[in-house]
């Protein structure tokens, strides 16, 4: 049986219960929108998936995604705590891979600590390019304040001449930002 990806699109089964309890312990609170708003994108939001992970029918993490028409825009991932180093972070990645139509797109956190260098480098073995433009992450909530990231991306986008389009993208459709 092994890994399965299972897309959720309604609110009120275990299933979504179990990503909504993983996203809201994995990511602090400035780090993903209101809940209703995310349960209201996981109902009615044609372009975002939210995807819960099987192993063996046991669920083991969740992806969510923006189909952008040329590239495909990661915004959160997460497996539970006691079953990463497994393998399913690459696994996940290479089923989206084989799925998608184009490119894959990331925010990751400035390389400092640790922890960011090695989620840069994980990315960077599964063939993710680092973009080195500033790049601002906008506020999941009002009041917020911006975020310095970096963008990572996957497949035939160019930063040199994709970076604005991208980024403007990510702004309108994920964060309802207009520059």
């Amino acid at each position: 049986m092994g890994l399965n990806i299972c897309r959720v699109n309604t609110i009120e089964t275990d299933n979504y219960r179990f990503i909504e309890k993983l996203l809201t312990e994995a990511f602090p609170t400035e780090e993903y929108r209101e809940l209703a708003d995310f349960r209201f994108l996981t109902m009615y939001e044609s372009r975002f998936h939210n995807n819960l992970i099987f192993d063996d029918g046991v669920p083991v993490g969740f992806i969510t995604y923006w189909d952008m028409d040329q590239f495909c825009y990661v915004e959160h991932f997460a497996i539970l705590p006691g079953m990463r180093s497994r393998g399913y972070g690459c696994e996940v990645l290479e089923y989206l891979k084989t799925r998608i139509n184009g490119s894959i797109v990331l925010e990751v956190e400035l390389p400092v600590e640790e922890a960011a260098k090695r989620r840069v480098a994980f990315y960077q073995r599964q063939g993710f390019q680092l973009w080195q433009r500033a790049y601002l992450q906008p506020p999941y909530r009002l009041g917020g304040c911006f975020f310095p990231l970096f963008l990572m991306a996957y497949g035939p986008l160019d930063e040199a001449t994709d970076f604005d389009r991208v980024r403007g993208l990510i702004y309108r459709v994920v964060y309802n930002y207009k520059e």
